[in-house]
């Protein structure tokens, strides 16, 4: 029989492990029909797979996760690489990264190109309104929804200069176009080098084509049939324009993603367009403003090294910065009071 609910502390290391151990499984492996675990799922759980005498209450459970720092019932999206030569290809452009502003002085560009694809062009058939002190902006909830587009954009690393072509489609033609119209920009620029992932559309034959004539190599149709032959041709290192292709699930590596940021923070996430006509003049003021008093190179901080991934927990930087061995990395509670943490800034104190 269950004599009720323990005191705080009651409980053996033995029992804490029980709970972590649970709460780091899948629900499946213990026959539950739901499909994440909660404080009560856990309880009960816990009391018929042991049939200890004390039952461990919510609170204590959900004191023995904080502790440990596990959140099961949260989840979060993740995808894996499975390039084999993720390492070699990341740390290539990293390099590049570093390099970027020497080679500027020399007179060679590294440029990075992507798509920024399925923008919506939003209004809201009601006007907005405004903030108010105590009340933030409130916008309708309907919408008129006047189109998509999409923005083919080329980044340039040494200056953060951003040069893009708005359209309805991204094919192999646009694409090819976008890159033309780059390479017209920096005519006076003997070479460049752009980062890009590994969409068809970056190395198609009308890409080839194009790359065959800014570069002043003959352009041989036979020999570039396949993919390979392709991307051979396209990241050739003898080549003026020498294309360098992110691995497979790492177009984090490309730093137009940077700049796609801040066009959804500060553009589209509450934009509120008369038509898609408006929309698209005021997309490209948007960037036209930006080159003019925004633009300036990223400081990129990743060097190409495994990440935490592939690194022990016990050597994770948050465990080398608590310097405990203990399954929280939060700090007890009389380390929370003996050292509390430091504010951001300091608060001048006055004297009456």
């Amino acid at each position: 029989m269950l004599r009720g609910r323990a005191g705080r502390g009651a409980f053996p290391p033995s029992r804490r492990l029980d709970v972590i151990s649970l709460a780091s499984s899948t629900t499946t492996e213990h026959q539950q029909t739901v499909t994440r675990w909660a404080l009560d799922d856990l309880a009960a759980t816990l009391i018929n797979r042991a049939h200890h005498d004390q039952a461990m209450s919510r609170s204590t459970i959900w004191r023995v996760l904080d502790e440990a720092d596990l959140k099961p019932h949260r989840s979060v999206y993740w995808l894996n690489s499975h390039d084999p030569d993720f390492d070699a290809k990341a740390r290539e452009i990293c390099q590049l990264y570093i390099e970027a502003p020497a080679m500027y002085q020399r007179g060679r560009l590294l440029i990075c190109c992507d798509e920024k694809t399925g923008m919506q062009a939003l209004g809201r058939p009601h006007p907005t309104r405004p903030a108010e002190p105590g009340k933030p902006e409130r916008r309708e909830n309907d919408y008129i929804r006047y189109g998509t587009r999409t923005l083919i954009t080329s980044f340039v690393v040494a200056t953060g200069e951003v040069i893009g072509d708005l359209g309805a489609t991204r094919t192999s033609v646009d694409f090819a176009a976008h890159l033309g119209h780059v390479a017209g920009r920096f005519g006076e620029i003997p070479g460049c080098d752009w980062v890009m992932d590994n969409l068809n559309t970056h190395w198609s034959l009308d890409v080839c084509r194009v790359m065959a004539e800014l570069c002043d190599v003959p352009f041989e149709e036979r020999g570039l049939r396949t993919g390979p032959q392709r991307r051979a041709f396209l990241t050739d290192p003898t080549h003026k324009h020498v294309f360098h292709l992110t691995p497979t699930h790492g177009s984090w590596l490309n730093q137009a993603e940077l700049w796609f940021s801040v066009l959804g923070r500060r553009f589209l996430k509450r934009g509120d367009f008369r038509s898609m006509k408006d929309f698209e003049a005021r997309l490209l003021a948007f960037v036209a403003e930006y080159n003019e008093l925004h633009a300036h190179p990223y400081r990129w901080t990743y060097t190409g090294t495994p990440l935490v991934r592939g690194t022990p927990f016990s050597q994770t930087r948050r465990q080398q910065r608590q310097g405990r061995a203990w399954f929280s990395p939060r700090p007890q509670r009389f380390e929370r009071f003996l050292y509390p943490p430091r504010p951001y800034k300091s608060q001048l104190k006055t004297t009456g």
